[in-house]
C-alpha cells in the first residue's frame, strides 16, 4: 500500500527537490515591484480576465471586480461578441461604482498569449472550458503572473503534473477555484472531522448530480465572431455544431460539459469541489486513493457522451473508504466510530444554470447529535486555514505572498482523484494507484490514460 502524503511531507519533498536543481521554490516575503509599483496611486493589482462565458460572468468577475485593491484592465475571449460584451460588462461595473468621470477603459485581446505577455499586466483570472486551463495557466506563471484558475485544475493527470510543477518553480501564487472551502460550514465539518468528533473516520460518501444524455446534433456553419479552432485548441478537430460549445444568444450552461473531448463530465465539474473537502478532512490533501474501482453508464449515441449514472468506491491510504454515486445527496457525509456529519452548499450556487438548484430547505450543516456541532475546537487542537471568500484571499496572498486556501497542488491532487475515478470508470475495474509516483500498479492501459495527444502547435 502507497504511504499517504501530507503537506508537510509534500513541501519538504518538493523543496529538496528543488534545491537540487538550483530552482527557487520558497516564495517571497517581498511583494514583487511589478505588483505594487504600476498602479499608482492606489497601488492596484492589475488583472486581466482570460474566458468571458457564464463562468466568467456570474462568478469570478463579480468575485474579483468589488475590490479596491484590484482592478481589471483587460479581457480576452477567442469569440468576438463575448470579447465585446465582457468588456461592456467590467466598464459599467467600474462606471456605476465610481459614477461621473470613473470610467475605465478596458483593453481586448484575442489571444491569451498577448494577454499574459503585458508587462502592466499582474495577475490573471482564467475561466475557460476544462481543455483550457493548463496551457494558459502555464504560460501566465511563466510570464511572471499570478494566476486564478477555474477548476478542475486540467483535463489530464499529467497537465495537472506539469501545471503544479510550474507553479512551484516560479513561484507564483495560483488560487484554484475551489470556492467550497471558503464557505464557512466545510471548514467547521473538516475541522471537526479532523479533531475527532465523530471518533474514527471510517467512511465518506459524497453525493454529485448527473448530466443527460443528447441527440446527435448537426454540423452547423461556424459563427464569423467565433475562432473555433483556437476554441477546440490541444484536442482533435470535430465538425462545429452550437451545442458542442456555448450558446450564442445567451450565457446559460455551455454543452462542452458534457463532450468527454473537453471534460470528464460531473466527476471532475462537481467532483473536485467536494473530493476536495473529503481530502481536507481527512488531512490527505498532498495524496489520493490507493485503490479505486468503478460503474458508469456512457451514452451509446449522441453529442453529449460523458457520463450519466454512476458509483465509485475509493480506499485511501488511512482506510477510509470513499463512495462517490448520483443517488447520494449532494454534499459529503463522514461517517465514525462515534457518529456522522453531513455538510453541504445549502441555499448557494455559482451561477443561475448549475445542475444543482438552491434549496433553502437543505441544512448546510447536520450531525447525528447537535452537540457535534456545538463542540468548541480548543487552542490545542487543529485550526484549518481561515478564507472569507476565495477570490479575496487570492487577492491577500499576491501582496503578502503567503500561499492561498487552494493552492495548485492540492487543487491537482483533488482533480488527480477524480479522473482516476473517470479512468476507473472507462475501464470498469478495480485500479491501483500509487499517489506518491502518480502511476497505477501495473497496468499499461490504465497508465496509457494519464494523458492524452496533443495537437499541433499547442504542447506542455
Amino acid at each position: 500500500m502507497a504511504k499517504g502524503i501530507n503537506r508537510r511531507d509534500f513541501l519538504k519533498t518538493t523543496a529538496s527537490a528543488a534545491a537540487a536543481a538550483g530552482a527557487r521554490l520558497a516564495f517571497p516575503s517581498i511583494v514583487p515591484a511589478s505588483v505594487l509599483s504600476r498602479s499608482a496611486p492606489s497601488n492596484r493589482i492589475q488583472i486581466g480576465q482570460i474566458g468571458c462565458g457564464r463562468i466568467a460572468r456570474e462568478h469570478d468577475l463579480p468575485g474579483v471586480l468589488p475590490y479596491d485593491a484590484a482592478r481589471v484592465v483587460a479581457v480576452c475571449d477567442l469569440d468576438s461578441k463575448r470579447l465585446k460584451e465582457g468588456k461592456e460588462f467590467i466598464e459599467s461595473f467600474y462606471a456605476k461604482k465610481a459614477g461621473k468621470g470613473g470610467a475605465v477603459a478596458v483593453r481586448t485581446y484575442a489571444d491569451f498569449r498577448e494577454l499574459v505577455a503585458a508587462k502592466d499586466i499582474d495577475a490573471v483570472v482564467i475561466s475557460t472550458p476544462d481543455h483550457w486551463h493548463a496551457i494558459p495557466a502555464i504560460a501566465a506563471v511563466r510570464a511572471g503572473k499570478d494566476v486564478y484558475l477555474q477548476k478542475p485544475a486540467s483535463l489530464t493527470i499529467a497537465e495537472g503534473r506539469a501545471l503544479s510543477d510550474a507553479v512551484h518553480r516560479t513561484g507564483r501564487i495560483l488560487q484554484i477555484g475551489s470556492q467550497q472551502r471558503s464557505m464557512p460550514q466545510f471548514r467547521i465539518a473538516c475541522e471537526l472531522v479532523r479533531n475527532g468528533r465523530i471518533g474514527e473516520l471510517r467512511s465518506i460518501k459524497i453525493g454529485l448530480p448527473i448530466d443527460p444524455a443528447g441527440e446527435v446534433e448537426p454540423e452547423m456553419p461556424v459563427p464569423k465572431n467565433l475562432d473555433y479552432d483556437m476554441w477546440l485548441g490541444s484536442t482533435p478537430v470535430v465538425y462545429y455544431t452550437e451545442k458542442r460549445v456555448h450558446p450564442q444568444a445567451d450565457y446559460s450552461r455551455p454543452g462542452w460539459l458534457r463532450c468527454e473531448q473537453f471534460g470528464a463530465g460531473m466527476i471532475t465539474g462537481w467532483g473536485v469541489h467536494h473530493l476536495d473537502i473529503a481530502h481536507w478532512a481527512m488531512d490527505l490533501e498532498y495524496s489520493g486513493p490507493v485503490e479505486v474501482e468503478a460503474r458508469a453508464e456512457f451514452p451509446k449515441k449522441g453529442l453529449w457522451d460523458v457520463h450519466g449514472k454512476y458509483r465509485v468506491t475509493a480506499k485511501y491510504p488511512n482506510g477510509t473508504v470513499m463512495t462517490v454515486c448520483d443517488e447520494l445527496p449532494n454534499g459529503v457525509r463522514f461517517e465514525g466510530s462515534e457518529g456522522w456529519i453531513f455538510v453541504t452548499r445549502g441555499d448557494y450556487v455559482a451561477s443561475a444554470s448549475d445542475p444543482v438548484a438552491k434549496d433553502k430547505s437543505v441544512k448546510a450543516l447536520e450531525a447525528s447529535d447537535p452537540r457535534i456541532l456545538a463542540s468548541t475546537i480548543g487552542p490545542d487542537e487543529v485550526h484549518l486555514y481561515v478564507s472569507e471568500e476565495q477570490h479575496g484571499n487570492w487577492l491577500d496572498c499576491i501582496r503578502t505572498r503567503r500561499q492561498p486556501i487552494a493552492p495548485v497542488e492540492v487543487g491537482h491532487r483533488t482533480c488527480s482523484a477524480c479522473l482516476v475515478s473517470h479512468i476507473a470508470m472507462k475501464l470498469g475495474r478495480k485500479l491501483a494507484w500509487d499517489p506518491a509516483v502518480e502511476r497505477f500498479k501495473n497496468d499499461d492501459a490504465a497508465n496509457a490514460m494519464l494523458s492524452r495527444p496533443m495537437r499541433a502547435p499547442w504542447k506542455i
